[in-house]
């Protein structure tokens, strides 16, 4: 089955003869309260698709007297590798899932905080006096650890910040000094919450969405395989849900389902670290795109909303896993190109 083409992901290899046919998603989540006893997340409406991720929340003080903090956001970890493809909406510099806050409708411009890790140790200030950027990715990085003297690089290798990267691009065998350093960035902002008074506090971002080219727990003619367990626990597939997934292989010529697998992820168990350590109100809405996409996650009391919509709303919620969201997009078969 050829690859389906999906606009809104961008591949971060830099050719043809490093990427593979499964990209990785990355998991981001909500805000984060420094530390607070009295602040309560009173209400959270998520929105998770594809493309946009919309969170509004209302936060309450339950105390009598004003509370300033710090709140933030953190990204994902971005763990640098070559040999991995990882889903990047943004790949042009730091803020690569296009983050925005706002504060009682006022867009609030958060501070960035970034580190880089190898093997655990901070290497950041390694970087920084080298004139390296520390996003990872986009070709910046990597031109700038090209510049690096061979004694740099000897000791950076041996530190494993980088590694060398051998592959042929068409044109000859390629030896390239490539970044392996994790990277960890927080947006964050200071904020008071006033005694007896709600907070609406709204972001949004472009999700970090994975791939792969086909059916990673479908093979011989049936659901099964290495990730069909983990699948099932992941993602809630049920008996109705594995009944289109055959069906779909029915209807193929080969007998193999032409559907396309996207993952989302969200981390939703930052929301048990505000002050009641649940969420007063919760409203989860889903969507899945197209209403021909097939879509399983996890969730209680779920309802169809629309046609490519579905809800779930609770009260006290805990959050006592993250969300992961499975959609399965059905492809065309490609045209004969003829002859």
């Amino acid at each position: 089955m050829k690859r389906a083409a999906v606009t809104f992901l961008l591949v971060l290899a830099a050719t043809a003869a490093r990427a593979n046919d499964s990209t990785a998603e990355l998991g981001a989540g909500g805000l984060v309260l420094s530390r607070s006893d009295v602040v309560e997340m009173a209400r959270e409406d998520l929105f998770l698709s594809r493309e946009a991720v919309r969170v509004d929340y209302v936060f309450r003080n339950r105390s009598d007297a004003d509370v300033s903090s710090i709140v933030a956001f953190p990204m994902p970890d971005i763990e640098a590798n070559p040999y991995l493809n990882v889903s990047i909406p943004f790949d042009a510099g730091d803020d690569f899932l296009g983050f925005s806050v706002s504060v009682d409708g006022r867009v609030v411009a958060p501070a960035l905080e970034q580190r880089a890790f190898a093997v655990g140790i901070d290497v950041t200030q390694d970087l920084v006096a080298r004139g390296i950027p520390l996003f990872p990715y986009g070709g910046a990085a990597e031109a700038a650890l090209a510049q690096l003297p061979q004694d740099v690089v000897d000791g950076w290798l041996t530190r494993g910040i980088v590694v060398i990267e051998e592959y042929d691009d068409g044109s000859g065998m390629k030896r390239v000094v490539s970044p392996f350093w994790r990277l960890a960035t927080t947006y964050w902002w200071r904020m008071t919450f006033p005694a007896g008074r709600d907070v609406a506090v709204s972001h949004r971002y472009t999700p970090s969405v994975g791939s792969s080219a086909g059916l990673t727990f479908f093979g011989d003619g049936r659901i099964g395989g290495g990730n069909h367990a983990d699948y099932q626990a992941r993602y809630c597939m049920d008996a109705g849900f594995e009944k289109a997934v055959l069906k779909a292989a029915k209807a193929s010529p080969d007998g193999y389902p032409r559907l396309f697998e996207t993952r989302l992820s969200y981390i939703l168990r930052t929301g048990g670290n505000w002050a009641s350590g649940t969420i007063g109100d919760f409203r989860l809405t889903v969507d899945k795109g197209d209403p021909k996409n097939l879509v399983s996650f996890c969730g209680q009391g779920v309802t169809k909303t629309g046609p490519s919509t579905f809800e779930m709303r609770a009260t006290d919620y805990y959050p006592e896993k993250n969300l992961e969201i499975l959609i399965l997009e059905p492809v065309d078969p490609q045209p004969s190109s003829g002859g």
